[in-house]
């Protein structure tokens, strides 16, 4: 016999003691997307987990279970080992896999015998998934966004991550996508996150709020893979909008050091994709600029030839103007634009 959670109830804080959540899926499947803060330690790899899965589609269930059951047993020494290490630190340690089927009621099953306080995530990943699903919508209704916008490089994401290091809440929609937005908004990033990574770190940095009112940046609908759910999106186009500027040479300071470590191919490859914009002889100048580490001058093109032009076209009503010379004296100057609201939308009993 073995205990069962819902992620409700990790949600609501109804787990006595501290706990982890652990994730029994393959490493592709953790990968690609999880329940954020949990770590992996997989029954199968991904060569088993599909001749596991092929097996029970076109054999037999019961020959799917021998294979898992073998596939499983020897890896455990290694998978005790580790869960071992997890058990000193936690309370309760979380198992979930896809569905909370067979590999996490093995699992939990199996450690409850020897005494580890194992517990299963009822429904797994996927019942998590409809928990996020059903309740982000609900988390933004009584949320009023303050909204960034300002043309690149004016320092808007480095003011969001400042506000909230003075304790007040932000909607980091760059750092949820892992991903900037732009053509070139991957350089330096990785691979971006999956729809489903990035509606799981919304979800986190909204239901952790103190206040109502929430400092976001103004984007696109599609910020690299990620879509912005239509209900989110129209709120955050609904806010209060605020302009951000700055001078030039801070700009291209600021570009700078976002894009440029060591990725001049990866600049060259997202150049590549402006050229039925810039034309191909702009294109193949930066190029060459690039490889001779010319970067402010590209930079300073890229913003007066690209960027700025493209984001002029858009008209909003703001109201307060932010000149950026400084992160942390903007940071303060938003903060106290805006005390009043912020007090009047404190919702400390919010997790109660």
């Amino acid at each position: 016999m073995f205990l069962e959670v819902t992620y409700e109830d990790i949600d609501k804080n109804r787990i006595n003691g501290s706990y982890k959540l652990i994730d029994l899926r393959s490493p592709s499947e953790y990968k690609s997307e999880t329940i954020p803060g949990a770590v992996n330690i997989p029954i199968f790899t991904d060569e088993e987990r599909k001749i596991i899965g092929t097996t029970y589609v076109q054999e037999s269930i019961d020959k799917a279970k021998l294979l898992g059951v073998k596939a499983a047993s020897k890896k455990l020494p290694a998978i005790y080992e580790q869960v071992s290490q997890l058990d000193k630190k936690y309370n309760n340690l979380i198992f979930f896999c896809a569905r909370g089927g067979f590999r996490s009621s093995s699992v939990t099953g199996l450690f409850r015998t020897i005494g580890i306080n194992a517990i299963k995530l009822d429904g797994g990943y996927k019942g998590y998934r409809r928990y996020v699903n059903d309740n982000l919508p609900k988390l933004i209704e009584d949320i009023t966004f303050v909204v960034l916008y300002g043309n690149t490089g004016t320092g808007k994401t480095e003011i969001l991550k400042n506000i909230s290091e003075k304790g007040y809440d932000i909607l980091d929609l760059e750092s949820s996508a892992n991903h900037r937005g732009s053509t070139l908004g991957g350089v330096g990033l990785g691979e971006p996150n999956t729809q489903k990574m990035f509606e799981s770190y919304l979800f986190e940095a909204l239901k952790n709020r103190k206040y109502n009112l929430v400092f976001t940046e103004g984007e696109s609908k599609k910020i690299g893979k990620a879509v912005i759910p239509d209900y989110l999106f129209d709120k955050i186009r609904n806010g209060i909008n605020i302009y951000i500027s700055a001078p030039m040479e801070k700009r291209i300071e600021n570009i700078l050091n976002d894009y440029v470590h060591n990725t001049d191919n990866e600049l060259i490859e997202a150049l590549e994709h402006l050229r039925r914009y810039l034309g191909h002889e702009n294109i193949n100048r930066y190029i060459e600029m690039i490889r001779n580490k010319e970067y402010k001058r590209v930079i300073e093109e890229l913003i007066i030839k690209y960027y700025d032009p493209r984001y002029e076209s858009n008209k909003r009503i703001y109201v307060s103007n932010f000149y950026n010379l400084n992160t942390n004296n903007t940071a303060n100057e938003i903060i106290n634009f805006f005390k009043p609201k912020i007090i009047e939308s404190s919702i400390s009993n919010f997790s109660e």
